[in-house]
């Protein structure tokens, strides 16, 4: 039997160079009734929590380090005390929430996670920000893709550490090798799928 996934949206501000806005993000929760995995921590760690509910959080996850993706991963890692993993091109935007403490793990290309008989593959996506990275959970024909492709395209490239040539390289050379059915579960608004994206890369 494999894993489940489980959504939770929390609100919360995004803050970079200067500028802060009202969004609302996804969590996702990968695992069964024993155990799960926690792709991004955002803004609260209460609902997260209540989702998790008793299970052992194996490890908390981030796809990249703007601080609405991670400004919930202190209070969840006090209660659960689980690994918290973050590829190190994303250290500096870690660090200006958390300068006082460092994530436990960098993760890397083709590193994997594994929860409930289920495996995540680290897909290294940089673009949105230097260290983005998709987790792609082939048995559940998933990918988790932070801000790195949304439904309508990539993600945004308009601030500090972004590159538009980036993205629109990693999404097509990583992201549309995957099968076209792959659904596609983003940090934010609604699934898609890897085939209905395809068209909007540019």
């Amino acid at each position: 039997m494999s894993a489940t996934i489980e959504r939770v949206v929390t609100s919360g501000v995004f803050s970079l160079d200067g500028e802060d806005f009202e969004v609302e993000n996804n969590v996702w929760l990968v695992g069964d009734e024993h155990e799960v995995l926690v792709i991004d921590a955002a803004h609260d760690a209460k609902p997260i929590l209540k989702a998790i509910g008793g299970r052992d959080v194996l490890a908390i996850v981030l796809t990249h380090g703007h601080n609405d993706h991670l400004n919930a991963a202190g209070g969840l890692w006090d209660t659960s005390r689980a690994p918290i993993y973050l590829h190190p091109g994303d250290r500096m935007l870690w660090d200006v929430v958390y300068p006082e403490i460092e994530p436990d793990h960098e993760i890397a290309e083709d590193d994997t996670f594994t929860v409930a008989g289920t495996t995540l593959r680290v897909i290294a996506t940089p673009g949105h920000s230097p260290g983005s990275v998709c987790l792609y959970a082939e048995e559940l024909g998933t990918v988790f893709t932070g801000d790195t492709l949304f439904h309508g395209g990539p993600g945004a490239t308009g601030r500090s550490y972004s590159d538009h040539p980036t993205i629109v390289a990693s999404i097509t050379e990583k992201l549309l090798a995957l099968p076209n059915e792959t659904v596609v579960k983003t940090g934010h608004g609604e699934d898609t799928t890897i085939g209905a994206e395809s068209a909007n890369i540019s």
